[in-house]
């Protein structure tokens, strides 16, 4: 798939961690995630979590929550806004589904930042922090998934407290700046790569033989007595930690709760069916589950609507990086909105029909709006020309559900054009000290940086009142 030469969209830079990780009992396997995981304390965080479902590449607030029908034709574009069953709340033809329960959810549309670039955009959205490079996805702050393991790291119920959904081979935490930094490797996301939809999908890992279910306590006795003596050599701690990682692995190994959780073929056929058989579709179901069975934080990644049977477009583009070079703006919409729209309605419907909208707070969004003005350029594969819209971090919109907050509301605007916020302007900080307390997690609780400085959890935000 060939891309602008300089804004791909997100690339790994380096291999994820699904290969590694062997636990040591009867050959079975976790990922990294969980290794070096620190004892906690118990704590009294209130039984709420948050799904998160990244768009990266950034998604064009004008074709999507932030129409101007009235702007010039080569700031507003093709598609025209529809009304939704809330008055003032308009949304794009290409989202019929969200005009019908738009009650039942907020549109942000005045959260912005200064970085333009991808990796810096991830950065800065992901963290709540000024990244210390504008380019690449390395952290050098935790992601606020990796702080809320931490703050969570107490709560043991089989699960993963931080869980990813990507696709394969795309699962690394450099990816999509979804690193801990220097909270270490335990706090990094557990990732489910591949296409939920598919016949044959299935989380690695998380099933053993009955032959080795049979062996498996002889097996934890006998390592349990060969790990005491090599922790009795161990001067640094290493060993210790993954002690731990072993136990935990085994635990979800070992938890009906965790196989039950990640297991679709569980939901009725109509309940798949309205999220739709698309990885993006069964993504945000197995998010729903997994948040009912107590994951604290999981990120699902709606990226690349070429999958699960949906014919790839030669001007279309793998992500929501909707550069004239990369894709067909109108064009890649006609196929990417109406997959996005059932599924995200799907999810947001159902967890008011499930009675979740207290305990579950749902936020959509990636890390950047597109630029107001159209542009037009050749693209890479079509050789012809074609419309597009570049990075634009001045304005973006997004949609939050759940939480317990008031829905069918519009917070912010921007101007006329589509270029900047003229009411409530906010931060990614606002949202995340928002969905903080939600967490029940202080944002001013500090964590040591690598040089053992304490670092609070967010540097500044304040809680977007209208949400709660």
């Amino acid at each position: 798939m060939a891309a602008h030469p300089r804004c791909s969209g997100p690339v790994s830079s380096r291999r994820g961690f699904l290969t590694a990780g062997a636990v040591g009992v009867g050959g079975l396997s976790l990922t990294d995630v969980m290794r070096l995981r620190a004892e906690g304390g118990e704590s009294a965080m209130p039984d709420t979590s948050l799904i998160f479902i990244w768009l990266p590449g950034g998604p064009p607030h004008m074709e999507t929550y932030d129409m101007k029908p009235d702007a010039p034709l080569d700031y507003r574009g093709l598609f025209r806004p529809i009304r939704s069953n809330v008055p003032g709340i308009d949304v794009c033809e290409l989202l019929p589904l969200h005009a019908q329960c738009a009650d039942k959810f907020n549109l942000i549309r005045s959260v912005a930042h200064q970085f333009a670039d991808h990796g810096g955009g991830h950065k800065r959205f992901l963290t709540g922090r000024d990244p210390a490079t504008p380019t690449g996805f390395v952290n050098d702050a935790p992601a606020v998934g990796s702080i809320v393991a931490k703050c969570r790291e107490s709560r043991k119920n089989g699960l993963p407290n931080y869980i990813s959904g990507t696709n394969p081979g795309r699962a690394g935490v450099d990816v999509y700046s979804f690193g801990a930094a220097y909270l270490g490797p335990a706090y990094t996301p557990f990732n489910v790569p591949g296409d939920p939809s598919e016949e044959n999908f299935e989380v690695k890992n998380l099933t053993f033989s009955k032959e080795t279910g049979k062996r498996l306590d002889d097996r934890l006795s006998l390592l349990q007595g060969f790990d005491s003596l090599r922790r009795s050599l161990d001067q640094s701690g290493l060993m210790e930690a993954g002690d731990q990682f072993n136990q935990l692995a085994v635990d979800m190994l070992t938890s009906p709760k965790a196989r039950e959780a990640f297991d679709l073929a569980r939901e009725p056929e109509h309940v798949r069916n309205r999220y739709g058989k698309h990885a993006w579709g069964q993504r945000a179901l197995l998010a729903r589950r997994l948040v009912e069975a107590g994951a604290s934080f999981v990120t699902m990644v709606m990226e690349d609507p070429y999958q699960s049977g949906v014919e790839r477009l030669n001007q279309g583009v793998y992500n929501w990086d909707s550069h004239a070079v990369n894709c067909h703006l109108f064009d890649d919409a006609k196929v990417r909105f109406p997959i996005y729209d059932q599924a995200v309605t799907a999810l947001v419907e159902d967890l008011h029909q499930r009675g979740l909208t207290e305990k579950v707070m749902l936020v959509v969004t990636g890390e950047f709006g597109r630029t107001p003005r159209i542009s037009e350029q050749i693209g890479s594969r079509t050789q012809v020309m074609q419309p597009g819209r570049d990075h634009w971090p001045n304005a973006m919109s997004m949609l939050v559900s759940g939480g317990g907050m008031r829905t069918g509301q519009v917070i912010g605007s921007t101007n006329d054009k589509g270029e900047h916020p003229v009411d409530r302007p906010l931060t990614p900080n606002d949202l995340w000290a928002t969905v903080y307390r939600h967490l029940g997690i202080n944002p001013s609780q500090a964590f040591p940086d690598h040089s053992g400085r304490p670092k609070p959890i967010l540097p500044d935000g304040e809680v977007i009142t209208e949400l709660t």
